[in-house]
């Protein structure tokens, strides 16, 4: 389908549909491109419902830590739709219009996912940080209450917030064009369309960015010290490698995660190009996803327990 571009020359347009570049200059490997997305998405619904499942159905696995993770695993998948299927839509229909509306939507439902997960990993290192560091009440202090209003207040406490954002960024005019050199509605490449100064935006984004994920990683980085210095302080190295091995999967999914998008919204817009943007994204929107289960399967006997059962019954 003919995509559709809106040059200003004059007067302001009105943009009522944008165009998605995704990997359209790179014509001659769409079809390797469009295969690796479709086996890399299967892969990451495949791997996380195994998580999903293996949490629910061994009792073993009945904790708070397997239930933050399970969680953490449908958000996930839910983070990974939002983008990849419409990846594949544009590589297979060579249609890469997409309204304003669905544009919106899609940055929305990303922006929310992306803030659950903020606090949904900073929820996970302070449970290590109990089991830990104050093992003995551990039970008591991380009752089902209590995980369930914790896995709530991250799934919810993003919305209000990013559907603001979301709201501000689309009350922008946009004059320059209507084609987003990005794989998704992503804010930097949008804030590159709009009209004039866009600067008070981009503060709003940092504000942003700094409350839902700044934050949050603070108090990560809070839990994860005291923990180093819990593990240190253990009498025996077979206690301090059995403590650490708890909460090193944790800890290199968040080294993933922030690494890669602090550094895509943190930066001055002057700064962005379309070839990092989209390599950046790809580690925090696609790749991080498909590693979370092997990181957390791999390196947790428990999970790998499950697992082995799972198929045995099968």
């Amino acid at each position: 389908m003919k995509q559709e571009e809106i040059k200003a020359e004059d007067n302001v347009s009105t943009v009522t549909q944008f165009v998605l570049l995704g990997f359209s200059d790179l014509p001659n490997i769409q079809s390797f491109l469009s295969g690796m997305f479709s086996v890399i998405y299967m892969i990451i619904l495949v791997g996380n419902f195994l998580i999903i499942i293996i949490t629910k159905m061994d009792p073993i696995l009945h904790k708070p830590m397997y239930f933050f993770l399970a969680n953490f695993s449908f958000l996930e998948i839910c983070y990974v739709t939002v983008t990849v299927p419409r990846i594949l839509f544009s590589i297979w229909t060579q249609d890469r219009n997409i309204s304003t509306l669905f544009c919106a939507t899609q940055l929305c439902f990303f922006l929310v996912f992306g803030t659950t997960e903020c606090l949904l990993l900073a929820v996970m290192s302070y449970d290590r940080y109990v089991a830990i560091c104050n093992p003995l009440h551990y039970a008591l202090i991380m009752n089902p209450t209590k995980c369930t209003w914790l896995a709530v207040g991250s799934w919810f406490g993003g919305i209000p917030v990013q559907i603001g954002q979301t709201c501000q960024i689309f009350s922008l005019h946009f004059c320059n064009s209507n084609q987003i050199d990005h794989f998704f509605c992503d804010i930097p490449p949008i804030l590159k369309l709009a009209c004039g100064d866009t600067s008070v935006h981009e503060m709003s984004v940092y504000v942003v960015v700094m409350m839902v994920a700044a934050v949050p990683f603070i108090l990560v980085l809070t839990s994860y010290s005291r923990i180093i210095v819990t593990i240190l302080r253990l009498p025996t190295a077979k206690g301090r490698t059995k403590a650490f091995s708890t909460c090193s999967s944790h800890l290199l999914v968040v080294v993933l995660f922030y690494g890669s998008a602090t550094v895509t919204y943190l930066r001055p817009k002057s700064t962005h190009s379309p070839g990092t943007d989209k390599l950046l994204s790809l580690f925090y929107t696609i790749l991080t996803p498909l590693f979370n289960p092997m990181i957390y399967s791999l390196r947790n006997k428990e999970v790998i327990g499950a697992l082995r059962k799972l198929i045995l019954l099968k």
